[in-house]
């Protein structure tokens, strides 16, 4: 038995460094944004910021960067593989009949222009992680709204140093975009590709167990077709050279001469929605307890099913090294966030809650105290 490839098992540690590192933020980044009702009747109950009425003046409110975004209902779910096998095998074609440096311009471009946006959102996420909520409302607001008459069309509104970010969060496109030197863009694509799982998780979320099953084990059929079956996905991954993949050197020092340990974002973003769902879960049920104040809480099912998230990642890197085959990383990542989920809960006596738990904006605690307030405000 030869020594270890240690080159090549220290690019399987980055690349799972990496995808944990992104589904952990993007768990984090999908909790509701909650503060105390400060009120004699609210006893200690929260609110979520983000459900307070806008002022009618038409200005943004003070927590409108605290977005409310729909849920992702069974329905949605099923349609996924369809829509994303159209998606695959509309690239594998014109990647087949008319080229790949044409689409990879176009989107090269396209993908320059989001990541914009995209490292924006995630630097603005992490500089107010960084200083604190407290901290970060101390900052002006700029706004910028347009009105015809009394009606206000459009309202964009930030803190100064969201402001200042901008600029910053434009280089990593610029370096992608200009960059000649390839092991400069690697580098660059992790930084674009982790700010749109990051994204992905926080705005993509289901809104039951249910769903994010049948989310998994869609996915988990399409990843198998299209590797397996076919070439399409082994081809459609490495021909385009865009930041929709994570990259790890595969060596010690970081060379580029033996190529790269690639994962896809879909491995990142598709199981993580459900470790997301087991964090809110968690937050919810520490919510329901009599110590809702209490900034940390216990993450039972969020631990669970991340741990099961590595196992999987771990499996499928195993197997393809042995194998020296591409592997579909759904295959062992959808069971093993499905099964981890389900079983926390049969283990911890509580499969009946966590099953039919609805994550929706309607079942947040406190809210129905909140309307009444709303209510005896505007009676008055």
């Amino acid at each position: 038995m030869g020594s270890p490839d240690w080159d090549l098992l220290s690019s399987y540690a980055g690349i799972l460094t990496l995808a944990c590192v992104s589904v952990y933020a993007g768990s984090f980044g999908s909790l509701p944004v909650r503060s105390p009702l400060k009120s004699e009747e609210s006893d200690g109950l929260y609110i979520d910021t983000s459900q307070k009425p806008e002022p009618t003046d038409g200005s943004p409110s003070e927590d409108e960067d605290e977005e409310i975004t729909e849920r992702m209902s069974i329905n949605d779910a099923w349609l996924f593989p369809v829509f994303g096998s159209c998606v695959l095998f509309g690239f594998y074609l014109v990647i087949k009949y008319l080229g790949k440096e044409w689409i990879n311009w176009l989107l090269s471009w396209y993908f320059s222009i989001a990541g914009v946006a995209s490292v924006w959102k995630s630097s603005i996420s992490l500089t107010r992680f960084i200083l604190g909520d407290v901290f970060w409302k101390r900052f002006e607001r700029i706004s910028f709204i347009i009105k015809k008459g009394s009606s206000t069309l459009t309202s964009l509104s930030w803190r100064t140093p969201a402001l200042l970010l901008f600029p910053v969060a434009a280089i990593p496109s610029l370096f992608y975009s200009f960059s000649g030197s390839h092991s400069q863009s690697v580098w660059v694509t992790n930084i674009i590709g982790l700010s749109f799982s990051h994204n992905a998780l926080s705005l993509l979320k289901i809104d039951s167990f249910y769903t994010g099953a049948a989310l998994l084990t869609g996915l988990f059929a399409y990843d198998i077709w299209w590797v397996f079956g076919t070439e399409v996905m082994v081809k459609v991954a490495t021909t385009l050279d865009v930041p929709i993949k994570l990259l790890w050197p595969k060596s010690l020092v970081l060379s580029s001469e033996r190529g790269f340990t690639m994962l896809g974002l879909g491995d990142i973003v598709v199981p993580g929605t459900l470790i997301a769902f087991a964090l809110r879960f968690d937050h919810h049920r520490a919510l329901q307890s009599k110590r809702p104040q209490q900034e940390t809480f216990p993450k039972p099912y969020f631990y669970a099913t991340l741990t099961a998230y590595v196992v999987g990642l771990v499996t499928t890197m195993c197997v393809m090294h042995f194998f020296k085959a591409a592997q579909p990383a759904l295959l062992y990542l959808s069971p093993a966030g499905i099964f981890s989920f389900f079983l926390t809960a049969a283990i911890r006596g509580e499969l009946r809650e966590a099953l039919a738990w609805s994550d929706t904006p309607e079942t947040a605690p406190g809210q129905a105290a909140a309307e009444r307030k709303r209510t005896e405000l505007d009676r008055m």
